[in-house]
């Protein structure tokens, strides 16, 4: 009878006057706050999904962003200007030929991680190749190159055959490219030449450093030093520069010429990168394998 009347008494007394171990009570410390919580900025929210950290899963991001074929090396042989028929307008272009541009070899996701095909051009002396890339030619029976490039792919639909050769027919007139070449070199340069800088004022006040940088940092409070990625006098060119979205004027099969609208990167025989461009829907060439991807993806689609 006790112990019914004791469970009789736990149940209609109040919690806060049971003690605190029977309940099973532990203590937080902080202040709660009574007000709903603001979006975060920061991506730590839990509802996020989980982020993919595999192959496969950087593969399908960079998916719209790689061509789906690859593209062709060319020489930069100079500039000449041309009419537009209809206006009379005269506009410059820049020829780049093809020379003996031949598939070597592939990269497959399951070997390497990634689609790409491995571009040559040109030709080089046997004796002039050291002996590892020379077995590399004679492994898939291509003569050697001068140059030797990489281009990626979507998928395996975009893998060439070994030893197939690229000519300039590859593009069609009116389609566009990306142009990449090593810009021209031109020495040890000033800051004003090399990033735009206004100088210093050319009449009172200034003795002989009207094209001095001025001040590279702070004497004190800023750490004493000056910090990474100051713009300062330094080399200037020689650097990759990718000139997106240029039209294909004009295709000469049989000289392998292309003409390009307007200027790219490089001097005179330099080597020129020409890929599909990325910011133009992909172009419809008859039997490739772009009109069946087109067809499937209508995003990219050609209207």
């Amino acid at each position: 009878m006790a112990s019914k009347a004791c469970q009789n008494l736990s149940q209609v007394l109040l919690p806060f006057l049971i003690p605190r171990l029977s309940l099973h009570h532990f203590a937080k410390r902080g202040i709660k706050s009574i007000s709903t919580p603001r979006p975060n900025r920061f991506n730590k929210s839990q509802k996020l999904p989980t982020l993919e950290s595999s192959i496969a899963a950087a593969l399908e991001r960079k998916r719209y962003s790689t061509p789906l074929r690859t593209g062709a090396l060319g020489i930069k042989k100079g500039m000449t200007a041309m009419y537009e028929p209809e206006t009379g307008r005269r506009f410059p272009c820049t020829i780049v030929q093809l020379d003996r541009v031949q598939v070597v070899a592939h990269k497959t996701r399951q070997r390497n991680g990634y689609f790409a095909v491995q571009v040559g051009s040109g030709w080089k002396h046997s004796s002039n190749v050291t002996r590892p890339l020379l077995g590399h030619y004679a492994e898939h029976k291509v003569s050697p190159k001068r140059h030797l490039v990489e281009f990626k792919v979507q998928d395996e639909s975009g893998l060439l055959g070994i030893g197939e050769t690229i000519g300039a027919s590859w593009f069609q007139e009116g389609q566009y490219v990306d142009a990449r070449a090593t810009s021209r070199g031109m020495g040890f340069a000033g800051g004003m030449k090399r990033h735009g800088f206004h100088g210093q004022p050319a009449s009172h006040g200034v003795s002989l450093t009207h094209r001095a940088m001025g001040s590279a940092g702070q004497s004190q409070g800023g750490g004493s030093r000056v910090y990474p990625g100051k713009r300062m006098a330094g080399r200037m060119g020689g650097e990759q520069v990718t000139t997106q979205n240029v039209k294909v004027v004009k295709v000469d099969e049989d000289k392998g010429l292309l003409v390009l609208h307007g200027s790219i990167a490089g001097p005179d025989g330099c080597l020129v990168k020409l890929s599909d461009a990325i910011k133009k829907p992909w172009p419809n060439i008859p039997g490739n394998i772009v009109e069946a991807q087109s067809a499937a993806d209508p995003v990219l689609a050609v209207a």
